[in-house]
């Protein structure tokens, strides 16, 4: 028997009605980088081992490091010609983020940190998502992994709401809007239509300028499938002078934009003050005072039991301690943020 005869209109209708290879557009990753030698070679790894099967490239902003830093980013520029390095004089991530962002090529702009380690479908999973939901910008979960015990019980609590409270990028949840997300990965046009970062925030750069990508018109969306590993400080002071600083600034976004600080931001200065008044009177011989601190020293301990569960016991016996200097450190800091801070601002195109 002779096999069919096909024409070519036959061969042509087959050939339109396979489905046409899509096109992925061209990524820009930027990321600032001050004093990372210890992390940037693992995270420019997993930066450029990325599931992605559209075009990358890498601007690393430099900052004046006290380390190898600057060293180990040239030799990984010349062994890649995605990479590119420029400098940052001053040193701020908000600074280094523009500088990056003006520097690279392409529409759609990933932020990483230097100490921040993306999973293979990262880029992926936030260039479908964008696509997907049409959002400005799109991120995922801060997911906090700790080496040492101390690392590990400050792991724990950064993905805690005891800890954090109940923000999704820190804890987790359903994909849908919300007000800010970890790192992100943005439109350029989103970035440019609000003046790209605001310079003057030294923190809280992400959360203040995701704040005016909502106030022109623009959606911010979160989603479990980006998930960052992110690398806690390594000790007691280095995260003291982290959640100190991050509260000042988070009151500074507050004074700038009014109507944002809700129940979230004001618990730990109300705890601090809490306190501190409950010591003073008790100091004072008012002995009920001291049912303040006393009750928060106890809490911070109970809820270490629970939240502490599957940690090594060395983790386990440092997490009420975490607890306290996270919610301490960031309530002195909004309660002591000068008024001037973030002051003079730059015109924002």
């Amino acid at each position: 028997m002779n096999p069919p005869s096909h024409t070519q209109s036959d061969l042509q209708d087959v050939r339109s009605a396979q489905p046409a290879e899509r096109t992925w557009p061209a990524v820009s990753v930027v990321m600032p980088v001050l004093n990372e030698e210890r992390h940037l070679d693992d995270a420019v790894r997993h930066i450029l081992t990325q599931d992605y099967p559209g075009e990358l490239e890498l601007v690393l902003a430099i900052g004046p490091s006290r380390d190898r830093t600057e060293e180990i980013a040239h030799r990984l520029a010349a062994s890649d010609q995605r990479i590119r390095v420029v400098a940052n004089p001053t040193g701020r991530t908000p600074q280094g983020l523009n500088i990056a962002i003006r520097a690279s090529q392409y529409s759609i702009i990933v932020r990483v940190d230097g100490h921040s380690l993306l999973p293979p479908d990262y880029v992926r999973a936030a260039v479908e998502t964008m696509e997907q939901t049409g959002a400005d910008n799109v991120g995922g979960i801060m997911a906090a992994e700790g080496v040492t015990p101390f690392e590990q019980a400050v792991a724990r609590a950064m993905t805690s709401k005891l800890g954090v409270g109940n923000a999704r990028f820190h804890t987790g949840g359903e994909p849908g809007e919300v007000e800010t997300v970890y790192l992100g990965t943005f439109r350029r046009s989103a970035l440019e239509r609000v003046g790209y970062y605001d310079e003057t925030f030294v923190r809280a750069q992400d959360w203040e300028m995701n704040h005016r990508i909502r106030q022109t018109g623009g959606r911010i969306f979160f989603t479990p499938r980006m998930k960052v590993t992110y690398r806690p400080r390594p000790n007691l002071r280095a995260l003291a002078k982290q959640y100190f600083h991050t509260g000042r600034w988070r009151r500074v976004v507050g004074r700038e934009h009014q109507g944002t600080l809700n129940l979230r931001y004001l618990a730990p200065p109300l705890a601090v003050v809490a306190m501190a008044a409950g010591a003073v009177v008790g100091l004072f011989g008012f002995w009920p005072g001291w049912i303040l601190p006393g009750g928060y020293a106890l809490a911070m301990i109970a809820g270490a039991a629970v939240e502490g569960r599957g940690l090594p016991v060395a983790a386990w016996v440092r997490l009420p301690l975490v607890f306290a200097t996270m919610h301490v450190s960031w309530g002195v800091g909004f309660l002591t943020s000068p008024p001037g801070l973030g002051q003079p601002k730059p015109n924002k195109s």
